[in-house]
C-alpha cells in the first residue's frame, strides 16, 4: 500500500499515535508558528563578544599523518567543487545554490519556513539533498584542514560560503528552518567551525564581531528552545536538537538566554539519552546507523561541556559508555556492525577525510575517553577526530562525577531488552538475529518489518544480508520495499507485512517479538550456539525461528515454523552484492572472493517451497541491496513461494567451505 505522507488520512492515523500530551505540546507548537509569522524579534546587542572554547595547545598535531593526509586530500577535493551526496556527484559546491536539489532539478519555494511542504518532491525536490550540504559539515572538513596545515584558502572559503548561507536563509524564511535536527547539526558544526578557525586572523570578525552571524546563531536557539521534538517523534532528532543547543550555548554563550538555553538542554540530554537508549547500551530505535549518530552527537555535547567547566549528569556519560561498549560488542570481525533498520548516512560531527571508518573512529574515542575492555576488538586504523574530542572530554575515570560502573567481563552476544544476538563460529563468521520490539515509540519511525531476520556474514562480507534503506521521501513503492518483511531474510505470511505501515515514518501496528532460547556459547572454539523467538504479526498464527551455529561442520541452520491455520507464506534470503548464486531445485551454490581469495558456500533451501533468484527487478521491486543512503545495486534475492499447514517446519542450511 502507498501512503501520501500529507493526506488527510495519514494525519489521522499519526493523531492515533499521539498521547494528549504530545497533542497538547503540537497545539501549542500550532499556535507559536501562527504568532511567529508576524512577529520576528531582533537578536539582543551582543558587545565585547569572545570566543573561548578553543582547542588546548596539542591537540592538532596529536593528529596522526595519514587521517591528516585523507582530511587534505578531502578538502582540495570540496575546494574544486565536488562532493557526493546520497549517490548523486555534485560539482557545484565552490558556488552553492542552497536551495536547488541536483537529483530533481528542483529548487525549494521562498516563503514562511513552516508553509514550505518539505515533504512533497513535486514542489520542493529531493528534501534529504538539499538539506544535506546545509548542515554545514563540509566546512567543518575545510575548517579542519586549515587547523592541520595553516593554510589560509580553506579558511577563506569557509567563510564565504558561511556568509552566502547566511544571506540566502534568513531567520524563518525557508527550507532550512523546517527540521529541528537540521538545525541542530548546523549549530553544532558552526561551534565547531569557530574553534578549527580561532588561528586565522578573520575567524572573529566572522562570527563574535558579526551582526549577522550573531543574528542566526541567536535565531537558531530561539527556534530550538521553541519547537523541540515531541513524544512519538522524540527520537534521534531531539537528541541532535539538544546537542545542537546546548554546544551553541556552552560555545557561544553570550546572549541573555545562554544560560536558560544551556540549562534546558543539557536537562533534555540527560533525559532523551536515557529515553533513547535500552540498558544494555543498544539504541532503542534498533536501527544501528542512529546509534552511531546518538553517540556522535553525546560525544560532541559532552566536550563541549568540559570545554566550557559545566558539569555534565553523571548518567549522560554513563550512557555514552554503555553505548560503546555496546558498539564494541556488536561488531563483526571488520568492524561492521548490524545493518538494521533505517539508516540515511547522517552524522554529528565529521572532521575527517573520505576512507575513514566511521565505526572505527567511534571505538577509538572511546578508547580514549572510557578505556578499552580485554574483549574490544583491536581497532587499527586512524582519525582526526578522536584527538580533538579526546583533547576536549576528560577521561571517564577523572570526570568526577561519573559513577564506578560494572562493564561486561567478556563480549556480550545476547541483548535481551534489544532483543539482539550475536552468534559466532570460525573464520569470521557472524549472525545477528532479531527478536527484539518493532521499533522505538508508538510509531516506530525508523523501524522495519523485519522481525525474526537473520544477517549472516563471513569475515566481514555480507552473505545473507539486510539490504538497507536507500530512500525516505519521494519514492514510496521503494521505500515500502526496502522496510518490508519480503526485504529482509524472514518469512512472509499470505503477502503482507508483519507489522502495518500507516506511511513513510508511521507504524500503525506492531508485531510482538519475544525470544526463547539464547545460548550463545562461542561456537569458533568448537560449540553449538542456538537462538529461538516467535512473533505475533500474523494473528492468529505465530512464526516461530530457530537458529542453529555449530563450528565442527560450520554449518548454519534456520528452521521456520507458522503454527497455525493454513497459510501462503513466502520465504526470502536476499544475499550480499558481492554474492554470485547458481541456484538448482532448491539448492544455491555461492561464491565471492575476500583479499584476493575465493570462497563459497551451499545454501540448502526447503525443498517443500517453490525457489526462483530475483536480482534488480523494479515492478515490483525485488532483489536489491543499499550500501549508502540514495544508493542502490541490483543483488541475488532467493524466494521460495508455498503453504504451511502448522505441522512441519522449512530447514534451511547454510554450509561454509573451508
Amino acid at each position: 500500500m502507498t501512503v501520501n505522507s500529507g493526506s488527510p488520512g495519514w494525519y489521522l492515523r499519526r493523531l492515533s499515535r499521539m498521547g494528549p500530551r504530545e497533542v497538547g505540546g503540537r497545539v501549542g507548537d500550532a499556535v507559536r508558528r501562527r504568532r511567529w509569522r508576524s512577529a520576528l524579534p531582533d537578536c539582543p546587542s551582543v558587545t565585547g563578544a569572545r570566543f573561548t572554547a578553543v582547542l588546548p595547545a596539542g591537540a592538532v598535531a596529536a593528529v596522526p599523518p595519514d587521517a591528516a593526509k585523507r582530511l587534505i586530500a578531502e578538502a582540495d577535493r570540496l575546494m574544486s567543487g565536488h562532493a557526493e551526496y546520497f549517490g548523486v556527484d555534485r560539482d557545484d559546491l565552490v558556488d552553492p545554490d542552497w536551495w536547488y536539489d541536483p537529483k530533481t532539478g528542483r529548487r525549494a519555494p521562498w516563503g514562511y519556513a513552516f508553509d514550505v511542504p518539505y515533504r512533497d518532491e513535486d514542489a520542493v525536490g529531493d528534501i534529504k539533498q538539499i538539506w544535506e550540504p546545509s548542515r554545514h559539515q563540509y566546512l567543518t572538513v575545510l575548517a579542519a584542514a586549515y587547523a592541520v596545515t595553516g593554510d589560509e584558502r580553506y579558511a577563506e572559503r569557509v567563510a564565504e560560503h558561511l556568509r552566502s548561507w547566511w544571506g540566502a536563509n534568513a531567520p524563518l524564511r525557508g527550507v532550512h528552518w523546517t527540521s529541528g535536527i537540521e538545525l541542530g547539526i548546523r549549530l553544532l558544526s558552526w561551534v565547531w567551525i569557530r574553534r578549527l578557525l580561532d588561528g586565522w586572523p578573520g575567524a572573529a570578525d566572522l562570527f563574535e564581531g558579526n551582526p549577522v552571524a550573531l543574528n542566526q546563531i541567536w535565531h537558531h536557539q530561539r527556534w530550538l528552545a521553541a519547537f523541540p521534538s515531541r513524544g512519538s517523534s522524540a527520537n534521534n532528532h531531539v537528541i541532535a536538537e539538544a546537542a545542537g543547543q546546548f554546544a551553541g550555548a556552552c560555545a557561544f554563550g553570550w546572549f541573555p538566554s545562554s544560560a536558560r538555553w544551556r540549562a534546558d538542554a543539557l536537562r533534555s540530554l540527560e533525559r532523551q539519552l536515557r529515553s533513547n537508549t535500552f540498558g544494555s547500551g543498544l539504541n532503542r530505535e534498533l536501527a544501528t546507523e542512529y546509534h552511531g549518530l546518538v553517540l556522535e552527537l553525546g560525544l560532541a555535547a559532552v566536550a563541549e561541556a568540559d570545554a566550557a567547566g559545566v558539569p555534565v549528569p553523571a548518567p549522560i556519560r554513563l550512557v555514552l559508555l554503555r553505548m560503546t561498549d555496546a558498539l564494541a560488542a556488536v561488531v563483526d570481525s571488520r568492524l561492521r556492525p548490524p545493518r538494521q533498520g533505517d539508516a540515511d548516512d547522517g552524522h554529528g560531527l565529521v572532521v575527517d577525510g573520505a576512507g575513514t571508518d566511521r565505526w572505527a573512529s567511534l571505538l577509538a574515542t572511546g578508547d580514549v575517553v572510557f578505556g578499552r575492555l580485554d574483549w574490544w576488538p583491536a581497532v587499527t586504523g586512524t582519525d582526526v577526530r578522536t584527538p580533538l574530542l579526546a583533547a576536549l572530554i576528560q577521561p571517564y575515570s577523572k570526570s568526577g562525577t561519573a559513577p564506578a560502573v560494572s562493564r561486561p567481563a567478556s563480549r556480550p552476544a545476547h541483548f535481551a531488552d534489544a532483543g539482539m544476538t550475536i552468534l559466532r563460529g570460525p573464520a569470521g563468521i557472524w549472525c545477528r538475529c532479531d527478536g527484539g520490539p518493532h521499533g522505538f515509540l508508538s510509531i516506530a519511525a525508523h523501524g522495519h518489518a523485519d522481525a525474526l531476520s537473520v544477517e549472516v556474514r563471513h569475515d566481514g562480507v555480507d552473505l545473507l544480508a539486510d539490504p538497507g534503506t536507500f530512500c525516505y521521501h519521494g519514492q514510496p513503492e521503494w521505500r515500502q520495499y526496502f522496510r518490508s518483511t519480503l526485504g529482509h531474510n524472514t518469512l512472509q505470511v499470505d503477502g503482507a507485512d508483519q507489522s502495518v505501515s500507516g506511511g513513510p515514518f508511521l507504524w500503525t501496528r506492531h508485531a510482538r517479538s519475544r525470544v526463547l532460547v539464547a545460548d550463545t556459547s562461542d561456537a569458533a572454539v568448537g560449540g553449538t550456539a542456538r537462538w529461538c523467538a516467535e512473533h505475533d504479526g500474523y494473528r492468529p498464527s505465530v512464526h516461530r525461528r530457530r537458529v542453529e551455529l555449530t563450528a565442527a561442520t560450520q554449518e548454519l541452520r534456520v528452521v521456520d515454523e507458522v503454527r497455525g491455520p493454513r497459510r501462503a507464506v513466502r520465504l526470502a534470503f536476499h544475499l550480499g552484492p558481492s554474492i554470485a548464486a547458481d541456484l538448482a531445485g532448491n539448492r544455491a551454490a555461492l561464491t565471492w572472493t575476500r583479499d584476493g581469495v575465493d570462497r563459497s558456500a551451499t545454501l540448502d533451501l526447503p525443498g517443500q517451497l517453490s525457489w526462483r533468484a530475483h536480482r534488480g527487478e523494479s515492478d515490483p521491486p525485488l532483489g536489491w541491496y543499499s550500501a549508502g543512503f540514495g544508493r542502490k545495486e541490483p543483488a541475488t534475492t532467493l524466494v521460495g513461494t508455498g503453504f504451511t499447514d502448522g505441522t512441519e517446519g522449512f530447514t534451511t542450511v547454510l554450509r561454509f567451505h573451508g
